[in-house]
């Protein structure tokens, strides 16, 4: 059966996300079109391409997740040179590394622009923080003077994942020479389902189902605002989440797969094998539970 998929994101914690593959490997499934923010974009991308949950498992084995983060030896004082870092460059890391990484397995099935996929069928969320809105790649890049067919998607990718301060901010130049800043789609739009919850999408004769890695909406608990970070900590959440919460209606949510992750943190780097076998095992059993009762 043919599905469009819409993968959220939320750094390493997507891991799960191999979990829920292999379950809708096993119920004969396939994606046509699929939409994914930051990690939750990875998965799709590798999707697309031809990945399965096994492949992927794999690869995601075989890499030393903390190089991906561009370390650099340094003679001075490790906390000053990262706040020095941190000021010029607007990131701790770059992020050419992981960019590296998704362009070569991405190449190892073929594909490298997104002229090799079909029109439509990757769709990326990143957040243009020079003029204030979300950005869908490829479909808005001919705005700043890109010609999609020919722009990487390993390049999208890095756009989408670039979490704020984390990695730096990707900069894309126009035709006129003026730079667009982009970072995280999260900031905006961690869980895109609405690019496939228009009138003119749901009309297709295939289901839309959603992968976000949060808990269900009647256990999600209310923000707790005690102090100024606290303050802080909710106002960032809200931003990342309340576009997206106007999407999940009761009537949206029957079709998405909740998977509960929130005791991994986003950016742990270094989890031991255990906890990403834990992480899958999350990930299969809640998409299968899901299937026992989607209609």
């Amino acid at each position: 059966m043919d599905f469009d998929g819409v993968f959220a994101g939320g750094g390493i914690k997507a891991i799960a996300f191999i979990g829920a593959l292999e379950a809708m490997e096993k119920k004969g499934a396939s994606f046509k079109r699929l939409a994914g923010t930051s990690a939750g974009g990875i998965f799709s991308s590798l999707i697309k391409a031809g990945y399965t949950s096994q492949e992927i498992l794999e690869e995601i084995n075989k890499v030393n997740f903390p190089m991906l983060l561009d370390p650099k030896p340094s003679i001075l004082p490790f906390a000053f040179m990262k706040w020095l870092k941190l000021y010029k460059t607007l990131g701790l890391y770059k992020g050419v590394e992981l960019e590296h990484w998704i362009a070569d397995l991405l190449a190892k099935k073929g594909i490298s622009t997104f002229g090799d996929l079909e029109p439509g069928s990757l769709r990326l969320i990143a957040s243009d923080i020079t003029k204030g809105r979300l950005a869908v790649l490829p479909d808005d890049l001919p705005q700043y003077g890109m010609v999609p067919e020919k722009f990487s998607i390993a390049r999208a990718v890095r756009m989408s994942s670039s979490l704020p301060y984390f990695f730096e901010p990707i900069r894309i130049y126009d035709g006129k020479g003026q730079p667009s800043i982009f970072v995280d789609g999260g900031v905006l739009s961690n869980f895109p389902i609405w690019l496939f919850m228009k009138k003119k999408a749901m009309r297709l004769d295939r289901p839309v189902i959603g992968f976000n890695l949060k808990p269900d909406l009647d256990k999600m608990p209310p923000n707790r605002i005690t102090n100024a970070v606290d303050m802080f900590t909710s106002l960032f959440k809200t931003m990342r989440t309340a576009h997206d919460m106007r999407y999940i209606s009761e009537e949206h949510a029957k079709n998405i797969v909740f998977i509960p992750v929130d005791n991994v943190s986003t950016i742990d780097f270094e989890l031991k094998d255990e906890e990403k076998a834990e992480l899958i095992k999350i990930g299969r059993e809640k998409t299968e539970s899901f299937f026992k009762t989607w209609y």
